[in-house]
Order: structure tokens, then C-alpha cells, then sequence
């Protein structure tokens, strides 16, 4: 099962604090625990959001809404993509997160769709469609 871990944002991170060395060292450490584990797929901090954009659907209109976003506790300053074998793994995982200064962090973990989940929905067309894909963007990488 592959998972999402989702790193909420600090008012630290939104006013564009970088870390400490200590935690930056602390991080690689880590990131390269789960690598070597077989864990991490992906991985990588984001900007505060007063450098994003959001893009908001309504009746077929588009409406574009540039950052800062007041709402920092839906704000996401990082993420993981890790391959596990449950929840509870990543979670084990998640709980050995490093925070050096015992600040206090919220850390969010979900389930990434795969193939299966949609069942008969997901054809053999659109089975075939999503592989190719994957495929030429691993390529690209």
C-alpha cells in the first residue's frame, strides 16, 4: 500500500523560517532510514503558500486566488510518498519523525488510491492507460 504523510504547516513555515541545521540533519538521516528500508518514494519540503496559488472551481468558472492562505492548520509544508504494508507500519514510521526542538506538529497520513480500489469502474482500457503513463514518467524523471 502506498501512503501519503503530509507535514502541516507552522506559522514558522509559512513566514519562511527555514530549518535548523540540527533538523536538517536530523531529516536526512532519517530520509535515508526510510530509504534504506524500502519505505520512501518520494519526499520534499514546499514553499509557504504567500509563493503559491490556488485555483478555485465554481460553475464552471476558474478563479485564481494567489497565497498567502489564512488557514494555516489546512496548509501542507511537506510530504512523503512511502510504500508500506499498512497503516499501522506507517504510522510506526511517522511516530519517528524527528523533532529536535519538541515543537508541536501535526502529521497526516492517507491511503493513495491504487488501481483496485475502483473496482469494475477502472477498465482495462483505463488500467492499461495508467501504466503507460507511470511508465513514461518514470522515464522522464
Amino acid at each position: 500500500m502506498r501512503v501519503m504523510v503530509l507535514m502541516k504547516a507552522s506559522e514558522d513555515s509559512e513566514a519562511g523560517v527555514m530549518p535548523s541545521t540540527e533538523l536538517l540533519t536530523e531529516m536526512g538521516r532519517y530520509n535515508e532510514e526510510l530509504v534504506k528500508a524500502g519505505v520512501m518514494l518520494a519526499g520534499e519540503g514546499l514553499h509557504p503558500s504567500s509563493k503559491g496559488a490556488r485555483v478555485r472551481f465554481s460553475a464552471g468558472e476558474r478563479t485564481v486566488i494567489d497565497g498567502p492562505f489564512t488557514e494555516t492548520k489546512e496548509l501542507i509544508a511537506g510530504f512523503w510518498l512511502w510504500q508500506v504494508k499498512s497503516m499501522d507500519e506507517a504510522i510506526e514510521w511517522v511516530k519517528r519523525i524527528p523533532n529536535p526542538d519538541e515543537e508541536e506538529h501535526e502529521v497526516e497520513v492517507r491511503r493513495v488510491f491504487e488501481a483496485d480500489d475502483f473496482g469494475e469502474a477502472f477498465t482495462p482500457e483505463l488500467r492499461e492507460q495508467e501504466e503507460r503513463l507511470r511508465a513514461e514518467t518514470a522515464t522522464d524523471a
